[in-house]
This record gives structure tokens, C-alpha cells and sequence, in this order.
């Protein structure tokens, strides 16, 4: 704490020195040259610094405005579906399969023909899990079969992924180990190649399980009636579900965010526009409804979310079953959880760059599903959300304790915040006491978020960075002692994260500024976001897995 009362002390002399005795006292404690940088510093603030910030409050204020209209838009249509309860059994037809029913003479060709594919990238510790979700689907033997696509680079691990493909061949399953030459449009290249497989041609519907995914043996016959009695639905998105969400703090506060992803997000695009983004991994996709439509592009970090844009843009209707879940794993390294955000970030930025004009003038689907689309869909809540996320709480707010010719409107500073917390509160009843850390790490996460954001905006440098998410399955469960650190601790600068504590230190020296001279009480809330922007800088978030795991 000691550098910290210095801070105070030294602003609260500085303060002083200025307001109260003016600028003779400044003189006599700083020198003349201290009055000239004084001085200086009071016409550049009022002549640059100040218009800049109210220019930037008066931006934030609307996208805030615009934020919060559409989480109690999200949060209204969400309510509506779960009080009328206009479950997709009800909204479409569905009819479950039954082995009585069925014609004898048909037998198991009643039932359509299933492709499903495993894409993976050297998934030692989850490989196993995967493939023998996938094999043990309650679905006729001789009508699916299993894709396994793998990209992996490591030779002993692709060894492995194969032996076990042979093991579940010896058994009778139907599965295919595919590999390419190259990684070329990483996990939209490999789709894409798997589809072109001939034996592919056979089957009706897609299921898609990134390599950490274990549907539970009930999925298709869940899934697949909405797709065979519904003919204009395209795919159908079943909820992930997280085997590890109270590994750490970090995995908590991220199944916040996606049971509010899911919980309300896909839940009102699904009800009110049959539309949403198609979340990779967990769905099935009719195969035609694939090849309508281009099939699978490269061309950014999101290939899923391209697709399902496209699709809907013919005129196909997408399906979100919320009672529909599928086991998967969260990030619990967060450099891992760094990767994996970058990318769902940039990604719908730069579609968003790219088929903004296609969706506006497309004829094939509503004015106001064209709306959604571009306003709600990748407006707001792609682009707005980030900027005004980091620029609003992490850097207009602290700035302005110092720049005393802007004023922030309490409603901004206190009201909105606290009605998109409730929102969100309120559909995660039992993580309620996580609100204020939620808060305050995603406002950590705003600040990769925003960059992100822009680097998909204006296709700089890293907008199609593809860092496969680390994954280790049961390797913690089976092995607690790797629960230390990445590295050894007289390493500990390669665990220090130096963009998160540059910015701690603007935020430290706002609130001790505001504690040793401000008009308000923002002190308390910048000493906290500061303290988080440490905690993530000094690398005590999450967990660290030692080498030998990576």
C-alpha cells in the first residue's frame, strides 16, 4: 500500500498547492517551471482534453442508451417465451421416432441418414471423450456415421486419434479418420473438406461437436424430428452445458455471460426471428440447406456465424432448443480464454464488415428481420456493446475525476450499469453474489474485447488469428497437483500480462486524484476496477497448467 498513499499524498500536495493557495504556493512548491507546465497543462485541457471527453461522453451516453434498450428487448421476448411458454415443441411440429411405428419393410430407412463430424487440432486430453460421445448416439448403427476431422500437428497424437477411430470400427460403428495436408482455413477448412467426402452424399443432416463436446445419447432423437417434419428449418442449435463452470472463479463468471448468451440471446432470435448466430458446435445442420448456400467460407475467424447469416438470407429458419443441452468445457488458462474471445470477437466484426451491404439489399427476407440482423444482431451487440463497455467504465469515467470541465450524468454513470446488471442478474438468480466481480472482470475483458473489435472492423493485422482453445478435459480431475503454476515462480514476469497493469496505473492515479480532491465518490469504483485490472495483470486469474500439460 505504500506506493499508493504516496500517489495520494502526492496529489493531494499537488491540489493544494494549485486551489488553495494558488499559483504563488505552486511557485513555491514546484519552481516556476512547474507554474509554466501548470500552465500548459490547464490550456490543453480545456482546449483539447475537455471537448474530446464530453465529445466521447455524449457518444457513450447514446450507445448506452442503445445498449440498455436492447438487453430489456432481449429480456422482454426471453420472459414472453418462457411465461407463454412457446417451447419449439409447440412452435413447430415435432413428432419423436418410434420403433413401432416404423415400416417393417423400411426398417432402420425410416430413419434419415446422419453425418457427424468431429473437427480437432492435437486434443490429447479430450479426444477420447468426444469420439465416444459421439459413437454412443442412440441412432441406428448402419444410418450415421462418424467424421473424424483432424488437424492435429503432433504425430503421436494423431496416432492416437486414429487407433481409437480403429478401436470403435472393430465394434461396428461406421467412422471415418479424415486428415489434409495442411490447415488451410483451420476448422471452416476442415468442414469443408469432410463435406466434399463422397460417402457424404448418403446422408440428410449434419451434427456438428467441436473435440470438448459430449452430446448425451439422446441428442438426434431429440434434435432430428424438428428438422424432418419442418422442412424450412436449416439447423438446430442445442444449449451448451459446462462440466467444469466451478473449476475456478474465471469459469463461474464466464457461465454467467453464456447462460445469458443462451438463456436470452438465442432464445429471442430464435422466437422472433428465427434467427441467430449459429454457435459451431452443438447443432445439426440440413446438408442442403449447406450447399444452398455456398457452404462453408474462411474468409473470417466465425465461420459458423457466416453461415447461419447467409442461410437466413435464403430464407431458411434457425431453431435454438434451450432444453436441448450438451456437456462441453470452459477455458480455465486466460490466455486460453484471451484466444478464444479475440476470436469470437474480431469475427463478427469483420462479417459484419463484410455482409452488411449483402443483408441490406438482399430481397429474400423482411425489412424487419434486415433490421435485426444489422442493428441488434451485429450493431449493438458486436460493435457498440465492446466500445462503449471500455471507453464509458474503464476510461471516460476515471479521466474525467481529472479534467473538472466535464460533468457525467449520474443516470450514465449509475443507473444504466446497474439496469443491464439486474438484467442479466436475473437470469442467473443463483450467481446473483458474482454481479460485482462479473462487472468488473468484463470490464477487463472490454478492453481485448474493443481492440478486438476494431482489428475486425478495419481488418488489421491479427483479424484471422486462429488459436485453438486449450482443452484438458478430465487431466485436472485425474491430476490435482497440476494446479500450479504455468511456470516456476522465478518466472513469474512470463505470467505478468503488462497491458492490464499499465492501465492499472492510470486507474490508480484517477482515484487517488478523485479520493485526495474530487466532488464525487467515483474513487470507489475506480480503486476496484483498478485493483481487478492488477489482478489480472499480475497473472492470479484463472488457472496455470505446467508445460508438460501444454
Amino acid at each position: 500500500m505504500k506506493p499508493l498513499v504516496l500517489l495520494t499524498s502526492f496529489t493531494s500536495r499537488f491540489s493544494a498547492a494549485i486551489d488553495v493557495d494558488g499559483l504563488q504556493s505552486l511557485y513555491l512548491w514546484a519552481g516556476e517551471e512547474g507554474v509554466v507546465a501548470w500552465r500548459i497543462w490547464v490550456e490543453v485541457r480545456r482546449a483539447v482534453v475537455a471537448p474530446l471527453l464530453r465529445f466521447g461522453t455524449v457518444l457513450c451516453t447514446i450507445m448506452s442508451v442503445m445498449l440498455v434498450l436492447e438487453f430489456v428487448g432481449m429480456g422482454v421476448v426471453s420472459l414472453g417465451v418462457k411465461l407463454l411458454r412457446r417451447v419449439p415443441e409447440k412452435r413447430y411440429k415435432w413428432e419423436a421416432f418410434k420403433q413401432q411405428d416404423v415400416d417393417v419393410e423400411l426398417g432402420n430407412l425410416a430413419y434419415p441418414m446422419v453425418l457427424v463430424q468431429i473437427p480437432m487440432f492435437n486434443e490429447k486430453e479430450v479426444y477420447k471423450l468426444s469420439i465416444g460421445a459421439a459413437c454412443g448416439l442412440d441412432w441406428p448403427p448402419d444410418r450415421i456415421i462418424i467424421q473424424v476431422l483432424d488437424d492435429s500437428t503432433d504425430p503421436i497424437i494423431k496416432a492416437l486419434v486414429e487407433l481409437e477411430c480403429k478401436a470403435w470400427a472393430s465394434k461396428g460403428m461406421n467412422i471415418n479418420y479424415e486428415v489434409r495436408n495442411n490447415r488451410k482455413g483451420y476448422k471452416a477448412g476442415a468442414l469443408r473438406e469432410g463435406m466434399r467426402c463422397s460417402y457424404v452424399n448418403q446422408c440428410d443432416f449434419v451434427a456438428i461437436f467441436d473435440a470438448d463436446f459430449q452430446p448425451d445419447t439422446d441428442f438426434l432423437m431429440r434434435a432430428i424430428p424438428f428438422l424432418v417434419n419442418n422442412s424450412k428449418i436449416a439447423l438446430v442449435q442445442a444449449r451448451w452445458d459446462f462440466v467444469n463452470f466451478d473449476e475456478c472463479l474465471m469459469t463461474r463468471i464466464q457461465k454467467m455471460s453464456l447462460d445469458y448468451h443462451f438463456k436470452v440471446e438465442q432464445e429471442a432470435g430464435s422466437s422472433t426471428f428465427a434467427f441467430f448466430g449459429f454457435n459451431g458446435t452443438a447443432g445439426i445442420w440440413r446438408i442442403s440447406s449447406i450447399n444452398e448456400v455456398g457452404g462453408w467460407k474462411d474468409r473470417t475467424t466465425v465461420e459458423d456465424m457466416d453461415l447461419a447469416v447467409r442461410a437466413s438470407l435464403k430464407g431458411w429458419e434457425l431453431l435454438y432448443v434451450g432444453d436441448l443441452k450438451v456437456k462441453s468445457e470452459l477455458p480455465s488458462n486466460f490466455k486460453a480464454y484471451c484466444h478464444q474471445q479475440h476470436r469470437w470477437t474480431c469475427g463478427p466484426a469483420n462479417l459484419f464488415r463484410k455482409m452488411a451491404l449483402d443483408i441490406v439489399m438482399t430481397k429474400e427476407v423482411s425489412l424487419l428481420k434486415k433490421l435485426y440482423m444489422v442493428y441488434s444482431f451485429f450493431f449493438v451487440r458486436k460493435i457498440v456493446s465492446h466500445i462503449v463497455t471500455f471507453f464509458l467504465y474503464s476510461v471516460i469515467i476515471p479521466a474525467s475525476v481529472v479534467v473538472p470541465e466535464v460533468s457525467i450524468p449520474a443516470w450514465v454513470v449509475v443507473y444504466i450499469p446497474t439496469a443491464i446488471s439486474l438484467l442479466n442478474a436475473i437470469r442467473n438468480p443463483r450467481s446473483i453474489h458474482l454481479m460485482p466481480l462479473w462487472i468488473l472482470f468484463e470490464n477487463v475483458m472490454s478492453m481485448h474485447r474493443m481492440k478486438s473489435t476494431m482489428i475486425g472492423l478495419f481488418e488489421a493485422g491479427s483479424v484471422n488469428e486462429w488459436v485453438v482453445t486449450e482443452k484438458l478435459g478430465d487431466a485436472l480431475k485425474a491430476n490435482p497437483e497440476t494446479q500450479i503454476l504455468e511456470k516456476p515462480p522465478n518466472k513469474l514476469r512470463e505470467r505478468l500480462n503488462f497491458s492490464e497493469l499499465g492501465f492499472a496505473v492510470f486507474l490508480l492515479f484517477c482515484a487517488s486524484y478523485d479520493l485526495a480532491y474530487g466532488m464525487n465518490y467515483y474513487f470507489i469504483y475506480i480503486f476496484l476496477q483498478a485493483i481487478a485490472f492488477l489482478s489480472v495483470g499480475f497473472g492470479m486469474v484463472g488457472k496455470h497448467v505446467p508445460n508438460s500439460w501444454q
